[in-house]
């Protein structure tokens, strides 16, 4: 799923190509793809596009006089620019939207669709779409430590829940306690001031360096390769691999459809987190540490 990183990106470049130009002509390939009925579509074309900004994980083009169009890319949604006239990629492709210099499309791989579009008239309504979490970037730390500490969950699920921080998923919320040395499954409600300190530089740090590489990597093109696993990435989408801070194995917990990425060395003092499907199905001999899965 496209994340604070790369929504920021995304919306930087849609900012060169579409602010202040009129949406033309609006094509929904998919009839899923909308989630709203009021207003209409057919009320967003012809509009001039007055501001686009991030909400969260969504990409919102302000259409003037209160009419806001919010695209939620989800797991496999993704933009594209072509130019004027040329068709979407075949059956991923959602909907376009013609402006005078090109054309933007929205597509989805896979066969389940969950990218969604709401076109919401008035701030209440888009407010609606916020799931509330704090800009970790706009955030002091004293109001980062107060929204991390309001729940007691485990920190990966504390990073990634939209309700307390905005735009960190899976992958960078893997990143960022890599970089700030804490388990995924500490509990926020047992951390230290040091600790929640840590986090709080790391989350900043981390965001903050991979917006600057993916900005630098897109330059004044259009983000072409917008993915979850990328090259540089210390733990997510690393499972075996060494870690670069201390040459262990990176090691994960798998579950539903995502995992978790970690270093044991680095992150947990050595000890392995158990997998549940594998800690079932080796119960009393799975390791407990990596030192223990070095001796077998």
């Amino acid at each position: 799923m496209p994340e604070l990183p790369d929504i920021t990106v995304y919306v930087e470049a849609l900012e060169r190509r579409i602010l202040g130009r009129p949406v033309e002509r609006i094509e929904l390939r998919s009839p899923f793809v909308l989630r709203t009925v009021e207003p209409p579509i057919t009320e967003a074309q012809g509009r001039t596009v007055a501001g686009l900004l991030r909400l969260g994980k969504r990409i919102v083009l302000d259409l003037g006089d209160g009419l806001f169009l919010a695209i939620h890319l989800m797991i496999a949604g993704r933009l594209r620019w072509l130019a004027r006239g040329v068709k979407g990629p075949g059956r991923i492709t959602l909907a376009t939207f013609d402006f005078p210099d090109g054309r933007l499309v929205l597509t989805e791989a896979g066969t389940k669709r969950r990218a969604a579009i709401h076109l919401v008239r008035g701030e209440a309504a888009l407010r609606g779409l916020d799931r509330g979490g704090i800009d970790v970037l706009a955030a002091t730390r004293e109001t980062f430590a107060s929204r991390l500490r309001s729940e007691n969950h485990t920190l990966k699920r504390a990073l990634t829940d939209p309700r307390l921080f905005s735009g960190i998923g899976n992958a960078y919320s893997d990143e960022i306690l890599h970089a700030a040395r804490l388990s995924p499954l500490a509990l926020t409600g047992r951390l230290a001031d040091t600790e929640v300190e840590r986090l709080y530089a790391a989350c900043r740090d981390t965001l903050v360096a991979w917006t600057g590489r993916l900005r630098e990597e897109a330059g004044d093109g259009f983000p072409e390769k917008v993915t979850a696993f990328r090259e540089g990435m210390a733990v997510h989408g690393r499972f075996g691999l060494p870690c670069p801070a201390c040459g262990s194995p990176v090691q994960r917990i798998r579950y539903a459809e995502n995992e978790t990425n970690y270093c044991a060395r680095c992150q947990t003092a050595g000890r392995l987190l158990a997998d549940r499907a594998l800690s079932r199905l080796l119960k009393q001999d799975w390791p407990r540490s990596l030192d223990d899965a070095d001796q077998e």
